[in-house]
């Protein structure tokens, strides 16, 4: 019912539309050419365009529907963004500069020239854009210098004491992180978290929250285990760290994406936020798509110990190599050690020298050889 009621007033706005340029055309256009139409003519005339204009934006009735759904959604998303600083120095910039817009219409409405065929009206309705718009941008330009300019406490009167300046926000200026679903299930989050390394608003998407729940709903027993851990985790999150499920239902820039990756990063580009993950995948995918990105991976390899070539170290050989000869062992953080012509020495507890060390993104290789 709602919307046609709207589609009437759409139908009467675009024959009000016809009116006007009827009349611009028979006051202005034709008088300029010489040419001159009978009353009769120039009611039916008038007739016509308004029929013709009422017609057309019946017609354009569900386009403009569907711009002014999208523009309302893009609107609500950009408020919520803005800071309530921003908000509240742009509507007192807003009405002085309607104020200025009124004062200059009485003047345009006063230009007896311009009375004719809605001219006064349009340059009134331009009037009001303009200076309604310049008044929310040099109040927020000014509203910024001014906060900027304002000293960060109050000053103490003489022989009072010195009031204990303010507590820096933790997160204040950082980029929101957000979450995906292998950082979740991976678990070494919620070390990092209580480190407190990780500053700035902690992004969980719904839409991974989904992902975690039909991974736990699955009939593999291990995509299944893996979805319960991950839930369990993303649980404890919320209960120490206050993370609440970032709603995502009224960005219509995600609706469209059916892939979890695509719809994480256009989220990261929206929120101009970077995603926290240890998929190797989807950080070069980010990577080429310029957004930022912290890969649990990268700083796991970062504190690893380091180990020059030459350095003597002791290790248990535990399985055979890909290549003859060779020996594996790993170090207590997962680095696997390359041992060349250690495969007589497996099951054992040898001293190797280190040779070479191979750093990549997937992780770090060390190559060595028996000392002797």
């Amino acid at each position: 019912m709602l919307k046609k009621v709207f589609r009437v007033v759409i139908t009467l706005c675009g024959m009000l539309f016809g009116y006007g340029v009827s009349q611009i055309i028979l006051e202005l256009a034709l008088p300029a050419i010489g040419l001159e139409m009978a009353k009769v003519e120039s009611w039916i005339f008038g007739a016509c365009l308004i029929i013709l204009f009422g017609l057309i934006f019946f017609k354009l009735y569900p386009a403009l529907e569907k711009l002014f759904s999208k523009t309302e959604s893009t609107i609500n998303t950009s408020i919520s963004r803005i800071p309530a600083n921003d908000l509240v120095a742009g509507g007192i910039g807003l009405v002085f500069g309607l104020v200025i817009a009124y004062l200059l219409s009485q003047i345009v409405y006063s230009i007896r020239v311009l009375q004719t065929a809605y001219i006064s009206t349009i340059l009134s309705v331009l009037i009001y854009i303009f200076f309604g718009f310049m008044g929310v941008t040099a109040s927020k330009r000014v509203a910024t210098e001014v906060i900027r300019l304002m000293p960060q406490g109050r000053v103490s009167a003489p022989g009072e004491p010195r009031a204990a300046a303010p507590k820096k926000n933790k997160g204040r200026g950082s980029a929101p992180k957000v979450l995906d679903t292998s950082v979740i299930i991976d678990g070494r989050i919620v070390d990092i978290l209580k480190t407190g390394f990780i500053e700035g608003e902690i992004v969980i998407p719904d839409f991974v929250l989904v992902e975690l729940r039909h991974i736990a709903d699955s009939s593999d027993s291990l995509k299944r285990n893996r979805g319960r851990r991950g839930l369990d985790i993303l649980n404890h999150i919320q209960d120490a760290y206050g993370v609440d499920i970032y709603e995502t239902a009224g960005d219509k820039s995600l609706e469209e994406i059916p892939e979890v990756d695509v719809k994480l990063l256009r989220l990261a580009q929206n929120i101009k936020g970077c995603v926290v993950t240890n998929d190797f995948n989807l950080n070069k995918v980010a990577t080429i798509q310029g957004v930022k990105v912290l890969n649990i991976n990268d700083l796991a390899n970062a504190l690893k110990p380091v180990v020059l070539p030459g350095e003597s170290m002791q290790i248990f050989l535990v399985k055979e190599g890909k290549e003859y000869g060779q020996a594996v062992a790993y170090l207590d953080d997962g680095t696997m050690i390359v041992v060349e012509n250690g495969r007589q020495y497996i099951s054992q507890t040898i001293n190797v020298t280190v040779t070479s060390v191979l750093q990549t993104s997937a992780g770090r290789m060390i190559f060595a050889r028996p000392a002797v």
